[in-house]
Parts: structure tokens; C-alpha cells; sequence
């Protein structure tokens, strides 16, 4: 399908966007690709804040270049799709592990965290991470742990002192 100039302006100001937006980018080949895979895929993908797209690779290497990303002219020949992860890069690489699992339509070929180009190791290393939510929790548990360790030990004297007037109440209203 030909496409007009202003379109493929069109095209390339969408991937420009997209790129902008993104915090990591990662590339799958794509083969005996259906509908209902796409759906499912984008559905998951969306879930965590990311997107799926087929891209015209002569197009979406020009945007590429544009940006200073490195590339392989021909690593971009083939049927690609791209997902751009607009939030959490880890949770869309674990969706996209999961997509991937146990399926031939889609497979993994590379991406980019930041400009930095990742191999197919590194993504699966991504998708490892914990997620953004998770790690958030971590950290807040970890600078939270001294000043509750704190307040405990502060009230701890207090704590003894009410269970020893405690325990004195009641053995004295046993013995009356």
C-alpha cells in the first residue's frame, strides 16, 4: 500500500511521539500473526501502561536516526511490531515475556532502555526486575524501618511499666 508524502509525515511525527513518550522501546518479529493475538496483546500491553504497533520500518528507522538511537539496517528487515512502554519498562517486558511464552506468533528480537540498545538476554533480564509499584513499596518499607524501630523501642518501657501495674491490679483483685 502506497502511501502519500503527508501521510508518511503523519506516520513519522506518530513515532516520534511515541518515542517521546516512552521510556523503553522493544521490538518483536512477528510471524502467522492473527487478530485475536493482536487484541490479546495489546489488551496486556495496555494493562501496564504500554502499546503495540506495527511500524513501516523504512519509516520508523528515519525517526530512529532522528532521535540518535543506533541501529542495524538490516536487523529492521522482516516483520516487526513495536511496543513502546510508556511507564514501567519491567512490567511491559514481563508482559511481553508472557506473550511470548508457549506462542510462535510473537518473539522478542531486541530493544532500547534510554537509548541504549538491549539484547534479547537483557529484555528477559528486565522483565526480572521488580515492577515500579513493587520497588516503590520496597524502598518506602526500607526508610520506614528505622523510625518504626524506634517509636517500638521508646515505647517499650512504657509498655512494661502498664503491664506490671496491670499485673499488680489483678493479683491484688484476686487476693481481695
Amino acid at each position: 500500500m502506497a502511501f502519500t508524502k503527508q501521510e508518511k509525515e503523519q506516520i513519522v511525527a506518530q513515532y516520534n511521539e511515541w518515542i517521546d513518550r516512552s521510556k523503553a522501546v522493544f521490538v518483536l518479529e512477528y510471524s502467522k500473526m492473527r487478530m485475536p493475538d493482536v487484541n490479546d496483546a495489546r489488551a496486556k500491553l495496555r494493562e501496564n501502561d504500554g502499546t503495540l504497533h506495527v511500524v513501516k520500518n523504512r519509516l520508523f528507522m528515519r525517526v530512529l536516526e532522528e532521535k540518535g538511537y543506533a541501529y542495524d539496517k538490516k536487523f529492521w528487515e522482516g516483520n516487526n511490531v513495536v511496543v513502546f512502554a510508556f511507564e514501567d519498562a519491567p512490567s511491559v517486558a514481563k508482559a511481553l515475556q508472557e506473550l511470548v511464552k508457549g506462542r510462535d506468533t510473537f518473539k522478542i528480537r531486541s530493544g532500547y532502555l534510554d537509548k541504549a540498545n538491549l539484547t534479547v538476554q537483557q529484555v528477559k533480564a528486565l522483565a526480572d526486575l521488580p515492577t515500579l509499584p513493587v520497588m516503590r513499596a520496597t524502598l518506602l518499607g526500607t526508610l520506614l524501618a528505622p523510625a518504626s524501630q524506634l517509636v517500638r523501642t521508646l515505647a517499650e518501657p512504657a509498655r512494661g511499666l502498664a503491664a506490671v501495674i496491670k499485673a499488680n491490679a489483678d493479683k491484688q483483685g484476686v487476693a481481695a
